[in-house]
C-alpha cells in the first residue's frame, strides 16, 4: 500500500550555511568600501562625459554657411547672382554668413562626395557652429532628393539647417513636405533636361555634325567648325577595322594586324579593348565609315 514519504525538516541555519559559499563565489567582494566608492565615481564620470559627447553642440542661429553652385564654369554671371541675393537676405535678417562655399562646374546631380564645395559647407557649419547652411534656391544645394536628404540629415546632426532665399524651409511638418516636392521637381527638372539634351545630341549626330568631345577616330572636323568629314589618313584605316571586325577578328587580332601592315593610331600603340569597342558601335550605328 502506497504511504507518502515522510517530511523531512530543515534547519535553516544549515541552509544558510550551504548557499554561503556560492554566493560569495558568485559576487566579488571588495576589499573595502573604499573601492566600492571609486568604482562608483568612476562610473558616474564615464556616464557624464558620454552624455557630454553625445550632446549636440549650441549653434549659434546668426550665423550662416553660404553655398553657391553652377554648372558651368562660363556661368559667372550666375554666382555673383546668388552671392547678392544671399547677402541682401542676410542683411535683411541680421545674420552674418562667416563662409561663403563655390561648387563651379558641378551638376546639381552629382553625388556627394563629387560636391566639394557643399562637403566644405557642411564641414564649415560644423567647424563654425553656424545654425544655418544658405543657398539662393533649393536646386542650388542638390537635384538629386537622396543628396539634399543626406545634406539635410547632417546638419540636423549638429543642430543646423536649410535656408533658402527664395523657397520654403523649416522644420515643421508642412515644410518638410513642401521641400520634399521642391527636390523632387528639382530631380525631374533635371532629368527633363537631360532629355532635351540628348535628343538635341542624336539630331546633330544624324546630320553628321559634331556633338562634343573627341572627334571620332576616321573623321576630322570641317572648316565651318560644325560638320564632320572623312579623315584623309584616317578613314581608309578605319575602313579596315571594321572589314576586319566583320570578319569576325577581335581587339587584339585587329591591333596585330594593323601594327604588321603599318597603320598609325593616334597614340603610341592600338588599343586592342578600344578598337574593338569603336567597331561594334559603328557597326551597330549601321557600320557607316
Amino acid at each position: 500500500m502506497w504511504r507518502p514519504a515522510a517530511r523531512r525538516t530543515v534547519d535553516l541555519r544549515d541552509l544558510r550555511a550551504a548557499r554561503m559559499p556560492i554566493v560569495d563565489s558568485l559576487v566579488p567582494r571588495p576589499s573595502g568600501d573604499q573601492s566600492f566608492e571609486i568604482d562608483r565615481s568612476k562610473n558616474i564620470r564615464q556616464e557624464d562625459e558620454l552624455r557630454k559627447s553625445t550632446k549636440k553642440a549650441k549653434v549659434d542661429p546668426l550665423l550662416a554657411v553660404a553655398l553657391l553652385r553652377v554648372s558651368t564654369e562660363e556661368q559667372a554671371l550666375g554666382m555673383e547672382a546668388q552671392r547678392s541675393a544671399i547677402t541682401a537676405w542676410a542683411e535683411h535678417r541680421s545674420i552674418t554668413v562667416v563662409r561663403w562655399c563655390e561648387d563651379v562646374g558641378v551638376s546639381g546631380g552629382a553625388d556627394l562626395e563629387k560636391r566639394p564645395g557643399l562637403l566644405e559647407a557642411l564641414g564649415a557649419v560644423r567647424d563654425q557652429r553656424a545654425g544655418l547652411m544658405v543657398a539662393h534656391k533649393a536646386d542650388r544645394i542638390a537635384r538629386d532628393v537622396y543628396v539634399s536628404e543626406l545634406v539635410k540629415r547632417e546638419l540636423r546632426a549638429v543642430g543646423a539647417s536649410v535656408a533658402l532665399v527664395e523657397g520654403i524651409c523649416g522644420d515643421d511638418p508642412f515644410s518638410e513636405m513642401a521641400g520634399t516636392v521642391m527636390d523632387a521637381a528639382a530631380r525631374m527638372e533635371r532629368r527633363m533636361i537631360a532629355a532635351r539634351t540628348k535628343a538635341a545630341l542624336g539630331v546633330k549626330k544624324a546630320r553628321g555634325e559634331k556633338t562634343g568631345g573627341s572627334i571620332p577616330f576616321g573623321l576630322q572636323l570641317m572648316p565651318d567648325g560644325i560638320h564632320l568629314e572623312p579623315h584623309p589618313v584616317e578613314h581608309p584605316v578605319l575602313v579596315r577595322i571594321l572589314a576586319l571586325r566583320r570578319a569576325g577578328m577581335g581587339g587584339r587580332r585587329i591591333a596585330a594586324t594593323l601594327t604588321a601592315e603599318g597603320h598609325q593610331p593616334r597614340g603610341k600603340a592600338w588599343n586592342h579593348g578600344n578598337l574593338q569597342t569603336m567597331a561594334d558601335r559603328r557597326l551597330a550605328d549601321g557600320g557607316w565609315a
